[in-house]
């Protein structure tokens, strides 16, 4: 069996910190809930329920799902229209509370139809981002896992099925399809119509995740069914260079190297060639990264988070080490990309850097780290005990 990561206690103090900063655990805070930091959040909770015991770490799990779907799958309270962004009635859309998407949580209100684009104000503004809907599907995919079930998946795939069905599109020009970055908050509208770097893969690797629970859906398996559109990002995905020099993009790609290599020991994945090209990627980009030498910075120059991204990522690449030696009898072409990955293993060294920089009181007294304080914090604890997020074997 593979190893788990000892539980830090750190971890503990910061997830339960942020359930009563933001009004999960403290009924007299108002709940502040923005969809990426909650997608690590929910998984840090299961994590910390497995390997401790204590129920309250479901419980808080649970909770906050059942917050995030009631706030950010509801039309915010300024707005003109009022109750579920589906539109469907009070039961019904509790029933279906995915299935027109989630707001992102952000500040303020999303950019009206006929307002001209403010790009710095526009990353303040609400909407709808497909990175973060495909991290909210692995958190109910976790939570579906963990509890057994499957209404989580069930959710994770209505809200597969709409947020592809909008955010895909075909470019007039060449008939190419695309992903729209950002979009309205009943995804109506573009507000972002470039495509981020690594959506097609992260939607591929996500949904492939995801149809290997369809089997629980008998009733109806071919509503559930994401074979079509597993085919259509993979034909986005053809080509695509996904080398990058952001620590928090290198970390996401070493996350889905993990969770590629989890999906060829269960036999759910055609593509074992996507493996190497994922890590052959994330080498490129951490040696231009490490060239850079940012973690030399003072904390007022740096986002906590997103180097935390990468710490949570090389941790994914430990976890993938083991598996290799482990598994070795299921990996046909091993020996093309077992040599990738003991090469990133030598950067492992940058975990405790970048842990015990962000770690350290005076750090998280910074401007920096205060500004994004809530995701931060889950963060950190998600690279501390990372069993949650990346699922234990």
């Amino acid at each position: 069996m593979m190893t788990s990561h000892a539980l830090h206690p750190m971890a503990q103090e910061l997830m339960e910190a942020f359930g009563h900063l933001t009004g999960l655990a403290a009924p007299e805070n108002t709940p502040r809930r923005y969809l990426w930091t909650d997608a690590f959040a929910v998984c840090n909770f299961l994590g910390l329920y497995c390997q401790t015991g204590d129920n309250k770490y479901k419980q808080l799990a649970l909770r906050l799902t059942d917050q995030v779907h009631n706030i950010l799958g509801r039309h915010r309270h300024e707005a003109s229209r009022t109750g579920w962004i589906s539109g469907l009635e009070a039961a019904a859309g509790k029933k279906h509370p995915t299935i027109r998407g989630l707001r992102i949580g952000k500040r303020f209100n999303e950019r009206g139809p006929d307002e001209p684009i403010d790009e710095q104000l526009e990353w303040e503004r609400d909407g709808q981002y497909y990175h973060y809907l495909t991290k909210w599907m692995h958190a109910l995919h976790r939570l579906s896992e963990v509890t057994a079930d499957t209404t989580y998946n069930r959710w994770a795939i209505e809200l597969a099925k709409t947020v592809h069905n909008r955010f895909v599109y075909t470019l007039s020009v060449n008939s190419q399809k695309c992903i729209y970055w950002k979009m309205s908050i009943d995804l109506s509208r573009p507000l972002v119509s470039s495509m981020g770097h690594h959506d097609p893969l992260d939607g591929f690797i996500t949904y492939s995740e995801l149809r290997v629970s369809v089997a629980d859906h008998r009733e109806d398996i071919k509503a559930y069914d994401l074979a079509p559109e597993i085919s259509e990002l993979a034909t986005i995905c053809q080509g695509k260079n996904w080398v990058t020099e952001d620590s928090l993009g290198i970390g996401g790609l070493l996350c889905h190297a993990f969770q590629v290599a989890s999906l060829m020991v269960n036999k759910q994945f055609e593509q074992p060639g996507l493996l190497g090209t994922i890590l052959e990627s994330a080498l490129l980009g951490l040696a231009y990264y490490t060239q850079e030498n940012t973690l030399n910075l003072p904390a007022e120059k740096r986002l906590a988070f997103r180097e935390l991204g990468l710490s949570i990522g090389l941790h994914a690449v430990k976890k993938l080490d083991e598996m290799l030696e482990e598994k070795a009898h299921l990996f046909e072409n091993r020996s093309t990309f077992q040599p990738l990955t003991e090469e990133l293993i030598q950067y492992s060294p940058l975990i405790e850097l970048i842990e015990s920089f962000w770690l350290d009181r005076d750090n998280q007294a910074s401007d920096s780290w205060l500004e994004h304080r809530d995701i931060n914090m889950v963060m950190l604890a998600t690279s501390l005990s990372p069993e949650g997020f990346l699922g234990a074997d």
